[in-house]
């Protein structure tokens, strides 16, 4: 694993990057091969001392992801270490489970080494779907749809663009701002 550690408002120290890289560097032992990742770190602290902690793993078929704020930084990083082999076990027992129902060999993700602790049953369950919807996508722009969005009282939106016909998602970011996200 290669790593990129960044601070906004803090210096990365060599000890924090040591501690950064020893708790991540743990992952690898989910996977056979050592994955030629790049971890992707980034440090932030704000004016009333929390900080927070981001850390993205871009991979060939997943991308691993999660952030975590907290008063120490340290304890972030742990809770961000768990946070990220919960979802390497969580998506291993899913892609599995998939290729049992088809009868199938799970080669996309053989790298995964089977997890020290079995899954839960909760953690199988937020996997099922329990509601399904169906509906026309109606051509607007992102403005139109945040308003929409805001009228329906939804985190997220999902219409067509009408300046490029493609399905676009608007969604409600946790600092009360807006993002897009562009199908391609």
């Amino acid at each position: 694993m290669n790593f990129n550690v960044r601070g906004e408002n803090i210096e990365v120290t060599p000890a924090i990057r040591e501690y950064v890289e020893k708790k991540i560097a743990k992952l690898e032992r989910y996977f056979t091969e050592t994955p030629e990742a790049n971890v992707h770190v980034n440090l932030k602290t704000y004016n009333d001392k929390r900080s927070k902690v981001e850390v993205t793993i871009p991979m060939q078929s997943l991308v691993l992801r999660a952030e975590e704020i907290h008063d120490d930084m340290y304890a972030a990083i742990d809770l961000i270490t768990d946070k990220l082999e919960r979802q390497i076990r969580k998506h291993k027992t899913k892609v599995n489970r998939k290729f049992r129902e088809k009868g199938g060999v799970n080669t996309l993700f053989a790298s995964f080494e089977e997890p020290d602790a079995p899954v839960t049953e909760e953690e199988q369950e937020e996997l099922e779907v329990v509601r399904q919807k169906s509906f026309d996508l109606k051509p607007m722009d992102s403005e139109e749809a945040i308003l929409q969005m805001n009228m329906l009282g939804h985190n997220f939106y999902v219409f067509t663009n009408a300046e490029t016909n493609l399905t676009n998602v608007v969604y409600k970011r946790k600092d009360g701002r807006y993002g897009l996200i562009e199908a391609q």
